[in-house]
């Protein structure tokens, strides 16, 4: 597939924040953050392809990690290299599951200490999945709200993050198109 991008706007702090419908496996940055489970078993949707496209280093490193260091959670994501990718890592980040509470909040978790470890690894890019819209059943619509607020958020309290270049990578119709109705209606121009 390849990347359409839906719409892009500029921080004054110099953040690009781009949205694209394609393929998160890949896109050419620095990290790629999947939507993983706390014990980084990467079986299903996006957490399988990745996986799969990342080759065995992404499930030996996964199983390392937990091994030395626990299950990761909403607030703490694991980190693994790229194995076969185009990126230099992986950035594991848990989110919330529809219906067991506080959900906004566990995504918002997900993706700002998702971008906190993007700054510790010292990274310039990062391209996030729509965590928790799959499987996990959290409305689209309501997702990209959260990915964008936490975004403007993030960046309002860091605007001298290294980071630049932030993509919103999605993938099938559904998500694009309520990605998309979120942009148009509430992003600046």
């Amino acid at each position: 597939m390849k990347d359409h991008i839906m719409g892009k706007f500029q921080l004054d702090s110099g953040q690009q924040i781009t949205l694209i419908r394609g393929d998160l496996t890949a896109q050419k940055v620095d990290a790629i953050v999947n939507a993983a489970n706390s014990r980084l078993r990467h079986a299903g949707g996006v957490a399988a392809m990745i996986a799969r496209k990342g080759g065995p280093s992404v499930n030996q490193e996964s199983r390392s990690w937990l091994k030395e260091r626990g299950e990761i959670s909403h607030t703490a994501p694991a980190y693994t290299s790229g194995g076969n990718l185009p990126c230099r890592y992986i950035i594991h980040a848990v989110g919330p599951i529809w219906g067991r509470g506080d959900e906004d909040a566990k995504l918002t978790a997900a993706i700002t200490s998702s971008l906190e470890l993007a700054e510790k690894l010292e990274l310039k890019s990062i391209a996030f999945s729509a965590i928790s819209t799959g499987i996990f059943g959290f409305p689209k619509k309501r997702a990209a709200r959260v990915f964008y607020q936490s975004f403007l958020s993030y960046f309002s309290t860091h605007d001298d993050s290294a980071l630049k270049d932030i993509r919103m990578v999605v993938f099938d119709s559904p998500t694009s198109e309520a990605f998309q109705s979120v942009w148009d209606k509430e992003l600046p121009a």
